[in-house]
């Protein structure tokens, strides 16, 4: 057995026997935000953070709503609410640690012919503050507050505010609603479009990871402010639409917060309408949804400074249309739980800007991602995932980077493939060690080489080690 796999199956032994030495526990506990507020425990709205179950989905559509607080109230004359808050605020704290370790290590950044430390420990990976409940009548917020290592800074993170009633007169019941968000389908509550996604939702910052990714799949996270309208009627039938709008933060400007200029990357050109449809089945201990969702957007693309281009926020536009279907199944039994999610992306890109100014090897690009995983629970608290993960499309040398160590393709290809895996102990229904490896057969367009300087795939495999605890 070679050295490199020897250290990674010593870690591995090591951390499953942290993890049951430590963990065993006397009973569950439940004290995160929406816990709090409903007196409820976490699996009750979850199977396992952050798969949601149906009563979860149910709950966020309805404005996260549901309380068994002691509540101050305001009555007007009409005897219509006018306040409606919780005595003690839904706020917790979300905390994570982690290792990584690459198959082999990343050269170093100034060193050249040396290589950086493999093995990296982030003490946080992240840090998180939530308020998770009712704001007032109708109306409830899920709002995070995230430290994040990598720039040492905290911002802001995934965010959802929403306003919900029904209709009882409508035939089975109709929830209405509107979502003001930050991150097209931080809304969702399936666990198969890209905001939530199992058994992927979580990876670490610490390896290499494909350079292509489509526009809906987190490209625009955090970087634009989003009203839609929803409906969900019967339990079953899903519609929602509406329109996105560049609201990058950190930008600052000859006005400092705005507006927004040649400085600003990637500024949408008017708004993005984004859209969802889904049909949800439910039966005894089971459900199955099928759905689709998208997004239009037209973008001023990124200045290039290596260049000296500073691109205007006029004239041609750079359009992007994600067109995606998606599936999910559940089984939640007293002992076993097991779940299915599946996603399809297809990226058409008019690359008009881009390709004028000298950002693009071609006037028109395409880009597709699958991924499929599965993920099985015995009594909540030992699991194992087991996903497979594709991105294709167009070879396009002067956007996906060629030539550029680690991170760039030698063909120009956005090619990337492969697998990951995942152990988890959830001792606690608020704690939870997840051992993690993600196996790449193609990265950036090629299995060897793939940078033109001799990294292979394989050697961005990645061993990764997670501590998660919310309270």
């Amino acid at each position: 057995m070679c050295m490199q796999k020897r250290r990674f199956l010593s870690l591995a032994v090591a951390f499953v026997a942290f993890a049951f030495w430590f963990g065993f526990p006397e009973k569950s506990h439940a004290v995160p935000s929406y816990a709090r507020q409903t007196g409820m425990a976490c699996e009750a709205c979850h199977t396992v953070f952050p798969e949601l179950t149906p009563f979860g989905r149910a709950f966020k559509l309805n404005g996260y709503l549901i309380d068994n607080l002691p509540q101050v109230q305001g009555i007007t004359t009409s005897k219509e609410q006018a306040l409606l808050l919780n005595q003690l605020p839904p706020l917790s704290l979300m905390f994570q640690a982690s290792y990584t370790q690459t198959s082999k290590a990343l050269p170093d950044s100034a060193a050249t012919g040396t290589n950086a430390q493999n093995g990296q420990v982030l003490f946080p990976q992240q840090a998180s503050l939530f308020y998770a409940g009712r704001i007032a009548p109708n109306m409830g917020a899920f709002i995070q507050i995230t430290y994040d290592p990598v720039s040492g800074t905290v911002g802001w993170d995934n965010t959802d505010i929403r306003y919900a009633n029904q209709v009882p007169a409508v035939t089975d019941g109709l929830t209405y609603g509107f979502t003001l968000n930050n991150n097209p389908t931080v809304q969702d509550v399936w666990n198969s479009t890209p905001a939530w996604q199992t058994p992927f939702d979580q990876r670490t910052s610490a390896a290499p990871m494909p350079a292509a990714a489509t526009q809906i799949d987190q490209t625009l996270a955090g970087g634009v402010a989003g009203l839609t309208a929803y409906a969900w009627w019967k339990n079953s039938i899903y519609g929602e639409f509406g329109l996105y709008r560049s609201a990058p933060q950190g930008v600052g400007g000859s006005a400092g917060a705005g507006p927004l200029d040649s400085q600003s990357g990637g500024v949408i050109s008017g708004y993005a309408p984004y859209w969802r449809l889904a049909y949800e089945k439910q039966w005894d201990q089971n459900s199955l949804m099928v759905g689709t969702y998208g997004l239009d957007v037209q973008l001023h693309p990124a200045s290039d400074p290596t260049v000296r281009i500073n691109v205007p926020l006029a004239g041609p536009t750079d359009h992007y249309r994600d067109i995606a279907f998606d599936a999910q199944y559940q089984f939640i039994g007293d002992e076993h739980l097991f779940s299915v999610q599946t996603t399809y992306i297809r990226e058409n890109m008019w690359l008009d800007q881009s390709f004028a100014l000298g950002f693009s090897s071609n006037p028109t690009d395409d880009l597709r991602t699958f991924r499929l995983g599965g993920t099985y629970y015995y009594q909540r608290k030992y699991g194992a995932s087991l996903g497979y993960f594709s991105t294709t499309g167009s070879a396009d040398a002067v956007r996906y980077g060629s030539g550029t160590a680690i991170f760039g393709s030698a063909s120009g290809s956005p090619n990337s493939n492969g697998w990951i895996g995942e152990l988890d102990y959830v001792p606690w229904q608020n704690v939870k060690f997840a051992l993690q490896y993600t196996a790449y057969n193609k990265f950036n367009g090629a299995s060897s080489n793939y940078d033109g300087l001799g990294r292979n795939a394989s050697d961005n495999n990645t061993l990764y080690l997670l501590a998660w605890i919310a309270f």
